[in-house]
């Protein structure tokens, strides 16, 4: 049997019969179906990109140093 690999969409592109991916999107493909699109720039292989599977650090805002007193 062949070996898939999962490919998160960057760019949307036709799949055929009026229907689109979207960017985001995570698919299973075998080498030879990823070739063109990868070369394109319309995919990439998930697990190098680390950075989108892994969770968004929360936003902290800095905390405003006290106001001083004039004296």
């Amino acid at each position: 049997m062949a070996n898939r690999q999962s490919y998160t969409v960057l760019v949307g592109y036709p799949i055929g019969g009026g229907h689109y991916t979207k960017a985001g999107q995570v698919l299973d493909l075998l080498d030879v179906q990823a070739l063109a699109l990868e070369q394109a720039g319309r995919i990439a292989l998930t697990s190098s990109l680390g950075v989108v599977a892994a969770p968004a650090a929360p936003v902290t805002k800095a905390a405003k140093a006290p106001a001083k007193s004039a004296e």
